[in-house]
């Protein structure tokens, strides 16, 4: 990433902070949720040919951040990526209205029975740092379900160079990590531990510049 070494080690300790290295069981179905990351529907596609979930939840319209890229909505192109890599489109459920995790989460919920389908046990497939506060999300806002977090299955150094942006990866890290606790004091989401490391970590990016994502 081209850091100086006490800035990279600070994103390495975020990103390990919020990948919650749950493993993988069964589930009724699996949802991927919208961001400017298409990742997120290849991991998609692969969990579901390895026979993780017999259907994908593809959740979201469009953020100022995805809507260039995406101008069709995140979940429209996240099927059809799907579908390039062989998920078969009865496999595929659109959530088209969602513009944050909350609504991901609810829209979902609510598509799911009005189809009356099984939703008991839910993988959640996200960008690699958006695992702790969407599961967090969950948590609140679907309490009666179980999660399972699932990020992309590239390692850090990777995931960075498939994005091209490495200051657009720190940012929404560290703007992940304040909603981590932000969130929770609104009771959007369940609270999460923050580690001092993790905290120091999070001001020494802050200090440094990476604030573009950070809440008023």
């Amino acid at each position: 990433m081209g850091l100086p070494p006490e800035l990279a080690a600070a994103v390495r300790t975020l990103w390990d902070y919020h990948d919650l290295r749950h493993e993988l069981r069964v589930c009724d179905a699996g949802v991927g949720l919208g961001s400017h990351d298409l990742g997120v529907a290849t991991r998609a596609a692969e969990l579901y040919h390895q026979g993780w979930f017999p259907r994908i939840v593809f959740t979201g319209a469009n953020a100022p951040t995805t809507v260039e890229r995406f101008p069709r909505g995140e979940a429209v192109h996240f099927r059809e990526h799907a579908l390039a890599l062989g998920v078969p489109d009865e496999a595929i459920l659109l959530e088209t209205a969602a513009t944050n995790t909350g609504e991901n989460i609810d829209f979902t919920r609510e598509l799911l029975a009005r189809r009356r389908l099984p939703a008991t046990e839910i993988m959640l497939i996200s960008r690699p740092y958006q695992q702790r506060r969407a599961y967090a999300t969950a948590k609140q806002r679907w309490p009666e379900a179980e999660f399972v977090c699932a990020g992309g299955s590239l390692p850090l150094e990777e995931h960075v160079a498939s994005i091209g942006d490495p200051a657009r990866v720190i940012a929404m890290l560290v703007g992940d990590t304040q909603r981590i606790t932000r969130y929770a004091e609104l009771g959007f989401a369940i609270p999460q531990p923050v580690p001092g490391e993790v905290h120091a970590a999070y001001r020494r990016l802050v200090d440094a510049g990476y604030t573009a994502r950070l809440l008023p």
